[in-house]
């Protein structure tokens, strides 16, 4: 029986790339993002496969459990889920807009959280799921000029590592990807593309790839480019001090 994947931000950026990813393998897509007519162009691109777009802004509050039923209304059974949607902004935190950063909280945490609330008493049922959370190497220290977005990502690390273990005697796995700068529109919509966190950017497509074979793996926590490996690694051993330090001054201009 085919398996089916639910994709959020899935119209751009790595979501896409995970689209591009599963659909080649073959699973059926339930995805989720705002823009309706890119979504409406993905589904005619995968037509030998059973596509249902969900038009929706996840920063919204209530919108996680509304695709959450729009799914049991279309008696779709999630057994994957991919919570990728997520933004970021670059500056000092009170001089950011207020509403922008609760929308960012709203989509990195609280939607992340619904979804995978909603869907995996399903996955317990049948005892059968796959939960790929997407996070960052800003999730291993503290990040001034974008002290809510890494706190978002400290968060997505930590709640899924604790899955982890809390779903450790049953067959769902919970792998939560780690990515460093990425060439895709967060870079302009977060504004940090002239920083020198983004000199040098991996290519979306092959962190994606590294995302999609880990998480088939069923495997815990997936850091992608050995210098991000080493800078997450260090993280763990640097005075808490220090690693603000420097996240500070790869979040300032090249």
């Amino acid at each position: 029986m085919k398996k089916t994947v639910l994709i959020t931000g899935a119209t751009s950026g790595l979501g896409y790339e995970f689209v591009k990813l599963f659909a080649n393998d073959g699973y059926d897509l339930v995805l989720v993002a705002r823009n309706t007519q890119k979504l409406e162009e993905i589904k005619l691109t995968y037509s030998n496969l059973n596509v249902s777009i969900i038009s929706k802004d996840l920063s919204v509050p209530g919108s996680a459990k509304e695709v959450f039923e729009e799914v049991e209304s279309l008696g779709i059974e999630i057994d994957f889920l991919v919570n990728n949607a997520g933004f970021g902004l670059l500056g000092k935190f009170d001089e950011l807009d207020i509403n922008k950063q609760l929308n960012m909280v709203h989509l990195n945490v609280m939607a992340l959280t619904e979804l995978t609330y909603y869907f995996l008493p399903k996955m317990k049922k049948k005892n059968f799921g796959k939960i790929l959370n997407v996070a960052s190497t800003a999730a291993f220290q503290p990040g001034p000029l974008m002290a809510v977005y890494y706190a978002t990502k400290a968060f997505v690390l930590s709640f899924s590592e604790a899955l982890v273990e809390e779903l450790s005697e049953t067959n769902i796995t919970v792998t939560t990807l780690c990515p460093g700068a990425t060439k895709t529109n967060f870079g302009s919509v977060a504004n940090v593309e002239d920083t020198k966190m983004f000199s040098q950017a991996m290519n979306s497509s092959n962190v994606a790839k590294t995302g999609y074979l880990s998480f088939m793996k069923g495997e815990r926590v997936v850091i992608t480019g050995t210098f991000n490996k080493i800078g997450a690694y260090s993280a763990k051993f640097l005075p808490r001090s220090l690693s603000a330090k420097i996240a500070k001054y790869v979040a300032g201009e090249k």
